[in-house]
């Protein structure tokens, strides 16, 4: 046995060999693909300059973060100070404790656009690494277990090819450490388009859209992720959905959100 140990020990001296000659080849592999494929801005969706980055230096800025002041229960950036957006003052219940949105939906749209028809899978990386930059303190404020995305019915994911925000909850988790479930929660009903709904519409539409698998890591409490948040209908439906299913609590981050709407309009 001892002369078995001693004849393994050589080979572990150059398996950290071959581990760091992996690392040479996958840092390789990594520059060719960038050669051959070079990464697109989610901006301007040029070619990045400088190259190796994820978005062009001069296109920092068109992505407009949602400042303070924002809702404290859905997160829509505010008219005027306050806490609270006029219908979550006004009455209007959620399932979810809270939610938080990156970027002002404006400033964002055609990025999410390219990201979710155009086939720019790429844009996930630097979105999911801004969600954790700039929403981390949230996100670990809330003592999340994991991240769950929003499904896509499987019908609409064959088209599209992926989900985005799958690819969001999977950048965000890489960042954060937190692990993302994306078969505990399944869309069954391949609802019809939400942008021209209004809220009850929504609401309306998204009636048994969602169906809980069998729960078993026990989560007890989650992150919900989605690409867009306007009236909070499917982020909704969908923790009403986990909650009835034995989550504790539910959260929502977004990419982008819509600014606040007054209801005395």
């Amino acid at each position: 046995m001892a002369d078995g140990i001693r004849e393994m020990q050589p080979a572990g001296r150059n398996g950290r060999a071959i581990r760091t000659g992996g690392r040479f080849w996958r840092k390789t592999g990594d520059a060719a693909v960038q050669l051959l494929f070079p990464r697109r801005c989610p901006v301007c969706d040029r070619i990045v300059k400088p190259s190796g980055e994820k978005i062009c230096v001069e296109c920092l800025g068109k992505l407009k973060p949602i400042s303070a002041p924002w809702c404290m229960k859905c997160g829509k950036k505010l008219r005027r100070e306050g806490e609270f957006c006029e219908e979550c003052r006004d009455g209007r219940s959620h399932y979810y404790t809270a939610a938080r949105a990156l970027y002002e939906y404006g400033s964002a749209a055609p990025s999410i656009y390219r990201l979710k028809y155009g086939g720019r899978r790429e844009y996930g990386d630097f979105f999911g690494e801004e969600m954790a930059a700039c929403l981390g303190d949230f996100i670990r404020g809330t003592g999340a277990e994991g991240l769950v995305p929003i499904p896509l019915h499987p019908k609409r994911q064959r088209k599209r090819g992926y989900n985005q925000a799958e690819v969001l909850a999977k950048a965000l988790g890489g960042k954060t450490g937190l692990p993302v479930y994306d078969k505990i929660l399944v869309r069954i009903k391949n609802t019809a388009p939400l942008k021209n709904q209004n809220s009850k519409e929504r609401q309306n539409n998204l009636k048994k859209a969602f169906l809980v698998r069998k729960n078993d890591v026990k989560l007890n409490t989650i992150i919900l992720v989605d690409d867009i948040y306007t009236t909070g209908s499917t982020v909704d439906e969908a923790a009403r959905v986990l909650l009835d299913n034995g989550v504790g609590k539910v959260y929502v981050v977004a990419l982008a959100g819509s600014e606040e709407v007054s209801l005395w309009h």
